[in-house]
């Protein structure tokens, strides 16, 4: 199952880019990152069955076993691509919450669009290393 991060905004050469890049990589699921910028551009198409996550302050927050096993649950249920979009400073508009699979969250703070983007690259990270059986994540 692909792993696409579709994020608005151009994250450029910094530290969030780099911590980013940091986790993709350590991923043995594919995984692919899309920017758009803040307004307009359009979302690329998805590789269907499709399953649709916004980031979003609204949303649930999961611990990471329950994310890792609802990726299992997607992947498991033949999802082809599993889409993390990460609206702009404005977040996501009201018709796009209601397309969603999930929305969903880091906690009640506000985080900055551009360190959601490491934060979701390490959760991802996390639960595939947790399905692999690999010991990055420690429960308890």
């Amino acid at each position: 199952m692909l792993l696409h991060i579709i994020a608005r905004g151009k994250i450029g050469r910094s530290p969030e880019a780099e911590l980013t890049d940091r986790y993709l990589k350590r991923l043995t699921w594919p995984a692919k990152i899309t920017e758009l910028p803040d307004r307009g551009g359009t979302v690329p198409a998805p590789l269907t069955p499709a399953v649709t996550v916004l980031l979003d302050e609204r949303g649930k927050a999961l611990a990471s076993s329950d994310f890792a096993e609802r990726m299992q649950a997607w992947r498991e249920q033949g999802m082809r691509e599993c889409r993390f979009l990460i609206g702009a400073a404005d977040g996501h508009s009201d018709e796009e919450r209601g397309r969603a699979d999930l929305l969903l969250s880091f906690g009640p703070a506000t985080w900055p669009h551009m360190m959601a983007r490491a934060m979701l690259a390490e959760q991802l990270y996390r639960a595939t290393s947790w399905l692999a059986g690999h010991p990055y994540h420690r429960q308890g």
